[in-house]
C-alpha cells in the first residue's frame, strides 16, 4: 500500500489573521497536515485591531495561552467595555457593557423590570445594574474573586502576531518570506494550485486560506467570488491610526467618541495609547480629518497618522473552491464594537469543526458560509443601530438617521420600539443585554413592556432593585484600580514601540 500524501495547507498573509489561523490549525490538526504561511516583512499589516470582546478569552483557552504571559508580551489591558460619547448628541454618554445587567426572570427579561420602575418614578438607569459598568467607570479591575468580571483586551496588534507566530512556528508551522507575485489555478478543477513568488519559489497546497487583508489576493483577484458592499448603511469610508504616548493610567474600556463626520477611538495599553479617527470622506476632507484627530491625541504621536481606506461588506461566500477567506479578506465592517480579531476567530473555529480533507466538501462549505454571512450580518445590524438612532444635527448624522437600514434590523428596532422585545438567535453575537444597552443609550424607550412586572408592588419591585445595586456598590470597594491590578499581574516592560 502506498502511503497517502499528507494534506498541505498554505495560509496567504501574516499579521494577525494569519497567525491566529496558523496558531490554531498547528494546535488542533497539526500531525495531520502541513502548514505553510507565506509572508513578506516588505508588506505592511493594517495594524489597528487593538481591541477584543469576551469571546477572545474562550479562543485563548483553546489554543492553551497563558494570559499572564500574553498580557506581558503584548503590553494587554484588560476591558470591561465600550464608553460610548456624544453618539446621541454632544454632551450625552452612556456605556455597553460585558456581562449580564440586573437579573432576569425564567418568562421576562430584565429590562421589563427596570421600564416598570422607570415608568413609576424610580429605577435609575439601566446600567446601574451592571457591575462591569460601574467598575469601568471607578477605573477598577480584577480577575476572579472578590467579584466576578466578563472582559476582554486591549492589545498591541503587531505584538500579538508575532506573539502567537512564536507559538506556531516551533509546533510546526514553516514561514516563507517573501512576495506573492502569481496565483495558480489548475486548468480541470479551477482550483488555486500554487503561490508562486517573486523569489521564483512555488507554493504547492490543497487548502489555501486567504488572510491578505484589503487586497483579497485569491479569494477576489483570484477566484472572483463577488463583494456586497454595505454602503448604503455604513458610509464612512476612511480611518487615521496613529499611537500616542500614555499622560494617564489606562482605564478599563474603549473610548468611542463620535464627531461631525464619524468617531473616534482611544484604546489605552500599558506602554501607550491607541487613537484612531473613523470618517465619511464624502463629508470631511483627508486634511480636516487629520487635523482633528491630531488635536484629540492626549499624548505625544510616535509617528504620522496612517491613512487607511476601506469599503464596508462581505464576500458573497468566505469559502469558495478550495479557498477561505478569513480576516479583512472575507469583508470589514467598521470597527465600533471591536468584532474584527473575534470574526477572525470564530471563522478558525468553524474551519476546526469542519476541518477539511478532501477537495470536493461542497455541502460543509455552504454551511460555512451561510453561519458566516448570519453572523456578519448581526454585527453589521448592531453597527448600524448606533448610526440610525442619533440626535445629532450634522448632515452625516442627519442622513443616517433618515437612511432606511435592513429589514433584519428594521424587525428588531420595531419589536423594541414596540414592547422592549430583545433576542439573541443562534448565531448572533450580542446579547439581549447588549441590544438593551444601546437601544437605551441611543435614547429609545418603548411603547409598552412585559406586564408581568407589573403585578408586583412598587415597594417590592423598588426594593429588589436597591438590593441589586448595593450588591454592585459592596463589591466596588473590594476591586483594585486596573494600574495596581496590572502591576501585580503582568507589568509589561515600559518600550514604546513606534
Amino acid at each position: 500500500m502506498t502511503e497517502q500524501p499528507r494534506y498541505r495547507v498554505v495560509i496567504a498573509g501574516g499579521g494577525t489573521a494569519g497567525w491566529v489561523t496558523a496558531a490554531a490549525l498547528v494546535r488542533h490538526v497539526g500531525p495531520l497536515v502541513d502548514i505553510t504561511l507565506v509572508e513578506s516583512d516588505a508588506i505592511g499589516t493594517v495594524g489597528v485591531g487593538e481591541s477584543t470582546i469576551p469571546t477572545a478569552r474562550s479562543f485563548h483557552a483553546l489554543l492553551g495561552i497563558n494570559e499572564r504571559v500574553f498580557m506581558r508580551e503584548t503590553n494587554a489591558t484588560f476591558k470591561l467595555g465600550i464608553s460610548f460619547e456624544n453618539w446621541l448628541r454632544d454632551g450625552d454618554r452612556y456605556f455597553h457593557p460585558f456581562g449580564t445587567v440586573g437579573r432576569s426572570m425564567p418568562l421576562v427579561d430584565f429590562q421589563h423590570f427596570w421600564l416598570r420602575a422607570r415608568e413609576r418614578g424610580f429605577g435609575g438607569g439601566y446600567t446601574d445594574y451592571s457591575l462591569e459598568t460601574q467598575a469601568a467607570l471607578a477605573g477598577k479591575f480584577a480577575t476572579g474573586d472578590p467579584a466576578p468580571l466578563s472582559f476582554a483586551y486591549h492589545l498591541d496588534a503587531t505584538a500579538y502576531a508575532a506573539f502567537l507566530r512564536g507559538l506556531a512556528e516551533p509546533a510546526g508551522v514553516k514561514r516563507v518570506e517573501g512576495k506573492i507575485r502569481q496565483v495558480e489555478r489548475d486548468g480541470d478543477s479551477g482550483d488555486i494550485a500554487a503561490l508562486v513568488l517573486e523569489s521564483g519559489a512555488r507554493i504547492e497546497g490543497d487548502l489555501f486560506i486567504d488572510c491578505t487583508g484589503f487586497r483579497a489576493l485569491l479569494i477576489e483577484e483570484t477566484l472572483q467570488t463577488g463583494f456586497d458592499d454595505w454602503g448604503k448603511w455604513l458610509p464612512t469610508d476612511s480611518a487615521f491610526a496613529v499611537q500616542s504616548e500614555t499622560t494617564e493610567p489606562p482605564v478599563p474600556y474603549t473610548r468611542a467618541i463620535a464627531h461631525g463626520a464619524g468617531w473616534r477611538w482611544r484604546i489605552p495599553l500599558q506602554h501607550r495609547m491607541g487613537n484612531g479617527f473613523v470618517f465619511s470622506s464624502a463629508h470631511l476632507s483627508d486634511d480636516e480629518a487629520r487635523e482633528q484627530l491630531l488635536a484629540a491625541v492626549p499624548g505625544k504621536p510616535l509617528f504620522d497618522p496612517r491613512l487607511i481606506r476601506y469599503r464596508t461588506g462581505a464576500r458573497k461566500r468566505t469559502w469558495n473552491r478550495n479557498c477561505i477567506a478569513i480576516g479583512l479578506s472575507s469583508g470589514f465592517i467598521e470597527p465600533l464594537e471591536s468584532t474584527s480579531i473575534h470574526l477572525v476567530m470564530i471563522a478558525v473555529t468553524r474551519l476546526l469543526q469542519n476541518f477539511p480533507l478532501r477537495h470536493d466538501m461542497v455541502a460543509l462549505a455552504e454551511r460555512f458560509n451561510e453561519q458566516s454571512r448570519a453572523e456578519t450580518e448581526h454585527v453589521r445590524d448592531f453597527i448600524i443601530l448606533h448610526y440610525t438612532l442619533n440626535q445629532r444635527d450634522e448632515p452625516f448624522w442627519r442622513e443616517h438617521a433618515e437612511r432606511a437600514v435592513p429589514d433584519s434590523l428594521a424587525e428588531r428596532i420595531a419589536a423594541y420600539r414596540e414592547g422592549a422585545m430583545a433576542w439573541q438567535g443562534a448565531d448572533d453575537l450580542f446579547r439581549v443585554d447588549s441590544w438593551n444597552a444601546v437601544m437605551t443609550g441611543q435614547g429609545m424607550f418603548p411603547q409598552d413592556y412585559n406586564r408581568m412586572p407589573a403585578l408586583m408592588p412598587d415597594a417590592d419591585l423598588a426594593r429588589a432593585l436597591g438590593d441589586l445595586r448595593a450588591g454592585i456598590a459592596a463589591q466596588l470597594p473590594k476591586l483594585p484600580s486596573q494600574t495596581e491590578f496590572l502591576a501585580g499581574y503582568c507589568s509589561a516592560a515600559k518600550e514604546v514601540a513606534a
